[in-house]
């Protein structure tokens, strides 16, 4: 049976978040449950421990001018009760490049003798817009006289709600809420960007002492727009070695790997393979990611989470 206070949120959460208004096409990740704070302030600091994370992904390798992201963040607990972070995103696809420095703050409430708790996080930075149209080949020819823009700064403002206890979490969030323009790959131009409202969510289950079960889910919606929906099934062996699939609706099937080389490194790849008409264009999509965290014997958790 689940719990009331998950039962409330559950319910609660659409409703605290389309009152919120957002803007651009935001990257796509497999491995979203590690890089969790770039998709979800309020996740800053749940760890307990200072944690640097490093993400590499290449789209649809072989087709010219495909989305290529690299995002670096580092986030640690302050006190009892909040979390700061940085996150730099830069993100490249066909003539665009945009480039996100975003400074992360959350604010912990307990909620029951447990220690269950939710967090109300928030993100503030600048998004750096460059379009150089000589770049590339277009399906409109008359896409190459579009006026270029160098390194146009734009606010953002992020907010987001994450529910968390040592075995389960779940997460609201919208990743800013500044009006602002973007590449339209489709029409080949500079658009206005639409609302993103993007839930996550996961559990963690013991199979046996040395077996863990994660299923999770990441779901990313486009006010006007498309549904994203990311459905994760993982295994944690021995607490050292991760062996998992992911399954984005009408998009890709992905294989997951990562191993924890020590308490305070790990490390992981994602391959997706699309099962969409570019099946017949690329050769699939990589995704690497690296984390270190700064574990000090004095403050090693007694209960490690295991997201």
């Amino acid at each position: 049976m689940i719990p009331q206070t998950i039962r409330s949120l559950i319910i609660l959460l659409p409703f605290l978040i389309t009152a919120i208004v957002q803007a651009q096409q935001e990257p796509q990740y497999t491995q979203y449950n590690i890089n969790t704070m770039t998709v979800n302030p309020g996740y800053t600091g749940s760890r307990g421990h200072l944690s640097i994370i490093s993400l590499y992904r290449s789209q649809w390798v072989g087709i010219e001018g495909s989305p290529r992201t690299i995002t670096f963040g580092i986030e640690t607990p302050v006190g009892i009760f909040n979390g700061m972070g940085l996150s730099i995103l830069h993100d490249e696809l066909g003539p665009a490049q945009e480039t996100y420095i975003d400074g992360n703050y959350a604010h912990n409430l307990i909620l029951n003798r447990k220690g269950d708790r939710l967090a109300l996080g928030m993100k503030v930075g600048i998004k750096f817009l460059s379009l150089d149209w000589s770049k590339g080949r277009y399906r409109d020819p008359e896409a190459a006289f579009n006026e270029n823009i160098n390194s146009k700064v734009l606010p953002t403002i992020g907010t987001g709600l994450f529910y968390y206890t040592n075995t389960f979490y779940l997460g609201a969030s919208t990743p800013n809420i500044m009006p602002g323009k973007h590449y339209d790959d489709i029409a080949e131009s500079k658009a206005s960007d639409r609302t993103h409202l993007y839930f996550i969510g996961g559990y963690v289950i013991d199979l046996n002492p040395d077996l863990k079960f994660k299923p999770s889910f990441f779901v990313k919606n486009v006010i006007g727009g498309t549904m994203s929906i990311d459905l994760s099934l993982n295994f944690l062996v021995y607490e050292t070695l991760n062996l998992g699939v992911n399954y984005r609706r009408e998009d890709s099937l992905s294989g997951l790997f990562g191993f924890q080389i020590n308490p305070k490194i790990d490390l992981g790849y994602a391959y997706d393979y699309s099962i969409n008409d570019l099946n017949n264009y690329n050769q699939g999509t990589h995704e690497i990611f690296f984390r270190y965290q700064l574990i000090s014997k004095d403050k090693k958790l007694k209960s490690p989470r295991f997201f």
